[in-house]
């Protein structure tokens, strides 16, 4: 059994959305309950420090971090709203703060071998947002955070972020956009929230997009994950494997309609694991159909565990 992290802080509990929205704690109730000690024996578990707005910066202006700050609701104040769908509550900051720290952990922990693989347990989701908006219930883009701190702290020269969340994430491709040593790659609905993400965008190469119609089912998906997603990330040869994990192309998801089953999921975490030679950290995106989230996130989560790295896995220095 590989060495595998959880990472992840009570401080996430308390971003708070008004009541009824989708990305509520439930979401991260329930995916800890599904990593139960009896569901996954031997995870290393971490709480995940704060992140650093220094950290935070690699990314979003300055300017732009210390607003949001400020703008964060005192205890007791109701939520207050950034965009149309993403709000701040009392404790929003920290919880944020929280997910740039546990990507940054699993980024330190795998470069320093302490474990092969990590999974980063924590709310809000990051991929959309942009560097200069909040937006799509997203206050900052972890992911993208964790590439290029893994890039400037241990000397990397390519790190890659690959999305499977149902929706494009626009943020990591505004990165990719400028700075052709990251490569971001997504496959997602066409069509639905941002409306970003159309196959013919390629930035200068280091940008795969591959939008898939409402009502696609695993075997298409599998496909054009293998045909258009893999070739791309093994042709880059990313030194550092970050992964956005929305589960939200599930069947059951109530905000898209493609129609993936849990199987899918542990095949792409698989395939994943075989071009990144068995080390990668992955962080919670979406996924707001909670059985079916638990569901997806166990099998994820044990496949990070149980997989045994293949011969000829293509991307090195990690």
């Amino acid at each position: 059994m590989a060495k595998t992290a959880l990472i992840t802080h009570a401080a996430c509990f308390e971003h708070r959305p008004p009541a009824g929205h989708p990305e509520s704690p439930e979401r991260l109730r329930v995916v800890l309950e599904a990593l139960s000690e009896a569901a996954c024996p031997d995870l290393i578990r971490l709480q995940a420090p704060l992140g650093q707005v220094d950290d935070i910066a690699r990314v979003h202006p300055r300017a732009l971090i210390e607003e949001i700050i400020s703008l964060e609701p005192a205890a007791g104040a109701r939520s207050r709203q950034l965009d149309p769908d993403t709000y701040m509550s009392a404790g929003s900051i920290e919880a944020a703060q929280r997910g740039v720290g546990a990507v940054i952990a699993g980024v330190d922990g795998l470069m320093k071998g302490a474990f092969d693989r990590a999974f980063c347990a924590t709310r809000p989701p990051g991929h959309h947002a942009e560097a200069k908006t909040p937006m799509g219930f997203c206050i900052w883009n972890s992911a993208a955070i964790a590439g290029l701190y893994a890039r400037e702290t241990y000397g990397l020269k390519r790190v890659a972020v690959v999305d499977f969340d149902v929706h494009h994430g626009n943020g990591s491709q505004e990165l990719a956009e400028r700075d052709p040593d990251f490569f971001y790659a997504s496959i997602h609905q066409g069509g639905i929230y941002p409306g970003s993400g159309l196959a013919e965008e390629t930035a200068t190469g280091n940008l795969a997009n591959v939008p898939v119609p409402a009502a696609t089912t695993g075997p298409a998906w599998r496909a054009a994950v293998e045909s258009k997603i893999l070739p791309a990330l093994v042709a880059f040869q990313p030194e550092i494997l970050i992964v956005s994990a929305g589960f939200d192309g599930h069947r059951q998801d109530p905000l898209a309609g493609v129609n993936l089953e849990v199987e899918d999921y542990r095949w792409i975490t698989e395939r994943l694991l075989d071009v990144s030679q068995g080390k990668l950290v992955s962080t919670l995106e979406g996924g707001y159909h909670l059985q079916a989230l638990a569901a997806c996130v166990l099998a994820h989560v044990q496949t990070l565990q149980n997989y045994k790295p293949r011969s000829g896995g293509e991307i090195a220095g990690v």
